[in-house]
C-alpha cells in the first residue's frame, strides 16, 4: 500500500477529540478520498474502520496493544493493530461517507476504555444514521457497557456487536489483560456483555476477537471456537504482530503454517460444524491430523472463503469489513485475505498448510 500524507490545517484545535474528532484505518481514509494511496492489489473495499479519539487514550494497557496507557509515546501517535489511523473532522468525515455511500458496505465504531466512550459512541451512531444508511457495527468496550447500554446502541441503528476478547482462555487473558501495569479488565465482565449482547441481538449479530499468537494452543482456539458456535457468536480471527515498545514487542508473530490451520479450523468448526472430535493435536497442542475426509477437505480450502478475513457481513450478506494489512505488513505475505485470493494464492496457502500431511494423504494440486 502506497500513501500520501495530507497536512492537517493550520486551524485545527489544540484538542482534537470525540466524537468531534475519529481516528479511521488508511485504508478507510484512501476510499473516502481524505488521504491518497494504492493498494498493492487492487480489490473493491468499502469497509470504513472508525476509531474513538481522546487525548489522554486508552485507560486498559493490554500487553499487546498498541494503543496501551502504558505505551510509550503520545496516544495521538500510537497505532492500532499496526495500521495507521489518521485523525479527522467527524463532520469531514460524515460528509464523505454520504458522498461515497454507494461503494459502503460496513461501518465499524471502535470503542476505547473511558468513561466518556459510551455516550460518545451514542452522539456518532446518530450522527452516522442521520446520514447514510450503510450498516453499523460497534467494537465495544466491555468495562463501560450494561445490558441497557446495549439496547440504547441497538436503538440507534447498530446491528452488530464486537467483543474484544483477544485471549481465549481465562488464564491468559489475567495474564496479558489484567495481571499487567495498567491492566484490570476482567474476564467475567467481558463473558457477561458478550451473553447480554447475543440476548439483545440475536444469533450471529455478536462477534469476538480471537487473537492467534498470545500463549494459547490450537486446542484452546478449537475449544473456543466450538464455545462461541455453540452461543451462535462469531468469532473474528486476528494474527498477532508484535508493537514496538508493547510489553510484548518481542514476541514472535506466528508462523505462517499454524496460522494458515487456525484459519481453516475456525472454518471448519463455525462453517462447517466440526467439533474437537474431528482434529488431531501434538503434545504440545497444535492441529496435527484433520479426522475428515480428505477431499472434502481440499475441496473447502479450495473455495478460499476460509483464510479470507472474517468480518461483518454488508448489507448482501457479503464480507463488508475486511481490514486490509491488520495482520500483515503490504511487503509480506497475506495473512489473511481481503478478497477471494486466486488459484497461485490457493497453492501457496496448501503448501502453508501442509496440506497433504494434514489430510494424511497426497494432495491434489489447487486449481
Amino acid at each position: 500500500m502506497v500513501t500520501q500524507e495530507l497536512a492537517l490545517s493550520s486551524d485545527e484545535p489544540t484538542i482534537r477529540e470525540s466524537p468531534e474528532y475519529l481516528r479511521i484505518s488508511m485504508a478507510s481514509a484512501m476510499t473516502l478520498r481524505m488521504r491518497s494511496g494504492r493498494f498493492s492489489r487492487e480489490f473493491d473495499f468499502g469497509g470504513i474502520n472508525i476509531l474513538l479519539n481522546y487525548e489522554e487514550g486508552c485507560r486498559s494497557g493490554c500487553a499487546y496493544c498498541g494503543l496501551a496507557r502504558t505505551r510509550p509515546g503520545s496516544y495521538e501517535n500510537k497505532s492500532f493493530i499496526r495500521v495507521e489511523w489518521p485523525l479527522v473532522r467527524t463532520e469531514d468525515l460524515l460528509e464523505r461517507m454520504a458522498r461515497f455511500e454507494p461503494q459502503l458496505t460496513r461501518l465499524c465504531i471502535s470503542m476505547v476504555t473511558r468513561g466518556r466512550a459510551y455516550r460518545d459512541t451514542c452522539e456518532i451512531v446518530r450522527r452516522i444514521a442521520t446520514r447514510v444508511s450503510t450498516p453499523i457495527s460497534v467494537l465495544v468496550a466491555p468495562p463501560t457497557l450494561t445490558r441497557q447500554r446495549l439496547e440504547k446502541l441497538r436503538s440507534l441503528g447498530v446491528d452488530m456487536i464486537g467483543i474484544g476478547l483477544d485471549a481465549v482462555t481465562e488464564e491468559l487473558f489475567w495474564k496479558t489483560r489484567t495481571d499487567v501495569q495498567g491492566g484490570g479488565l476482567k474476564w467475567d465482565k467481558y463473558w457477561e456483555v458478550l451473553r447480554d449482547a447475543s440476548e439483545v441481538f440475536g444469533p450471529w449479530k455478536v462477534n469476538a476477537h480471537t487473537v492467534v499468537g498470545l500463549g494459547e494452543t490450537d486446542h484452546d482456539l478449537v475449544c473456543m471456537f466450538a464455545a462461541l458456535r455453540e452461543r451462535q457468536v462469531f468469532s473474528y480471527l486476528f494474527c498477532f504482530n508484535p508493537e514496538a515498545d508493547s510489553r510484548m514487542a518481542s514476541q514472535p508473530q506466528p508462523e505462517l503454517g499454524r496460522w494458515r490451520r487456525v484459519q481453516l479450523a475456525r472454518h471448519l468448526v463455525e462453517v462447517e460444524g466440526c467439533g474437537l472430535e474431528h482434529f488431531s493435536f501434538d503434545e504440545q497442542g497444535a492441529i496435527s491430523r484433520l479426522r475428515m475426509d480428505g477431499g472434502a477437505v481440499e475441496e473447502i480450502v479450495a473455495q478460499g472463503t476460509a483464510f479470507m478475513t472474517n468480518g461483518c457481513p454488508g448489507g448482501d450478506g457479503a464480507p463488508g469489513c475486511t481490514r486490509p494489512y491488520g495482520s500483515y505488513r503490504p511487503v509480506e505475505a497475506f495473512r489473511d485475505y481481503p478478497f477471494v485470493p486466486v488459484a497461485s494464492d490457493l497453492e501457496e496457502v496448501a503448501q502453508q498448510l501442509r496440506l497433504d500431511e494434514l489430510v494424511g494423504r497426497p494432495r491434489r494440486k489447487v486449481v
